[in-house]
């Protein structure tokens, strides 16, 4: 038997993913980045707003960012149980139905009429919100063959940081013309809802998958293996170490960007809220190096290029004290290039490592990707309120120092067959 589909093997019986510069690959690409924007910027609108949130709630500094972490905390507890689901209804119609979701809610938030409800529908949109990265990476990994894959990973953390870029440049100009925070996110829900509509119409059917629920398993037998696969990553050393990685480096990451606003609008800058929004154009630099590092480790291996985006996130830092605001950009530039490196490197990593439960594997790098980010992105609050600038800066160094040390010892060099999970 044969067929002239390419994403199949020469002889038509075996699924091997299609491949870089065919129709299907760039669909998927653009999909991708299409899903990554919708996700993030919901995400992250709050982060640009976070001055205005606080005083309209009449909350503190540190309460305020919970407007983020209640997002990225729901987001967290959510990827296992969506991977269950991925596997039992299909990659696609996943990501279609959390991002629907999530908007929907997004739009929901800014109607609550109290902090605490609005921080109980940013739970709850975390929680749709988490349907995306939960199972992405996988879908990647399947559609994709494993020559271009690091590469389509990185695409999709492009996208990451283009929705992360857009919730913060949107949400914190707009909130501030118009003296309102609510519709600084009804701006970024608009542009969610127009990526998730071309989401759903770019995607080609997946092809590399068949959903558990057509297969006659049932749910309690599907749930009975997303706990066993779980529990086998879990044991692994090597899959340990990668979800260590985003715990720390993105727990860093987070608490420098939530209190950027704070640090810029008070002395001795002063600026106004929509000038230091612009600082988040640094996310563009994760934009480019998301995709460039898929290249580096597919060329020169995974391990070596992570230890040097990650060495690079300290020379940010250190140029992030100096107490100029071109230095403190040029800074913030320099460690969201190396951050997106390195988290894109993991990210793709964490998908085809595992020979199995590769849904599981990528939901339970984002569940530590997330609880870093909600719970270190609090306590980075209490270090800037406790000791500044400088005290923040030490605790994120000290983060990515430990997530170096892990990377260093634990994680394979090449070849990577030798260390794959039997």
């Amino acid at each position: 038997m044969t067929t002239n589909d390419p994403g199949f093997s020469e002889t038509g019986s075996t699924w091997i993913g299609h491949r870089r510069g065919t129709g299907p690959y760039t669909r998927i690409q653009l999909a991708m980045l299409l899903a990554g924007i919708a996700t993030f910027a919901q995400l992250y609108a709050p982060q640009a707003l976070l001055p205005q949130i606080a005083e309209s709630f009449q909350v503190t500094i540190a309460e305020s960012s919970l407007m983020v972490s209640m997002g990225t905390g729901g987001l967290a507890i959510a990827v296992v149980p969506w991977s269950l689901v991925a596997d039992r209804i299909g990659r696609k119609r996943t990501i279609s139905i959390a991002v629907v979701a999530a908007t929907l809610l997004g739009l929901l938030s800014t109607a609550m009429p109290t902090f605490e409800l609005t921080l109980a529908v940013r739970f709850l949109e975390g929680i749709a919100l988490g349907g995306v990265p939960a199972v992405a990476m996988a879908y990647i990994n399947e559609e994709i063959h494993r020559s271009d894959a690091a590469v389509a990973g990185g695409t999709f953390v492009a996208g990451n940081t283009i929705g992360g870029l857009s919730g913060r440049i949107i949400s914190g100009p707009v909130g501030e013309a118009t003296g309102s925070w609510e519709i600084g996110f009804l701006a970024v829900a608009a542009l969610s809802i127009l990526a998730s509509i071309l989401f759903m119409l770019l995607t080609p059917q997946p092809r590399g998958f068949i959903p558990m629920g057509g297969t006659g398993s049932t749910l309690g037998q599907s749930i009975q293996l997303t706990l066993s696969n779980a529990w086998k990553h879990l044991r692994n050393p090597v899959l340990l170490a990668l979800y260590t990685q985003p715990f720390l480096l993105m727990g860093g990451f987070v608490a420098i960007y939530n209190y950027l606003g704070y640090h810029l609008t008070k002395a001795p800058f002063f600026l106004p809220v929509w000038v230091s929004s612009l600082v988040f154009l640094a996310y563009l630099a994760g934009t480019f190096t998301s995709p460039f590092a898929g290249r580096l480790a597919s060329q020169y291996g995974r391990k070596r290029m992570l230890l040097i985006f990650q060495s690079i996130t300290w020379v940010g830092l250190a140029i992030m004290l100096v107490p100029n605001i071109v230095a403190i950009v040029s800074g913030l530039i320099i460690l969201t290039a190396a951050f997106f490196g390195a988290h894109a490197i993991t990210s793709g990593w964490s998908g085809s490592f595992p020979k199995f439960g590769r849904a599981q594997s990528t939901a339970l790098y984002n569940l530590s990707y997330y609880i870093g980010s909600s719970v270190l992105g609090f306590v980075g609050g209490l270090f800037f309120q406790q000791w500044g600038w400088p005290g923040l800066v030490g605790m994120v160094g000290a983060l990515f120092l430990i997530a170096f040390v892990i990377a260093a010892t634990v994680l394979p060099g090449r070849p990577l067959q030798a260390a794959r999970q039997a």
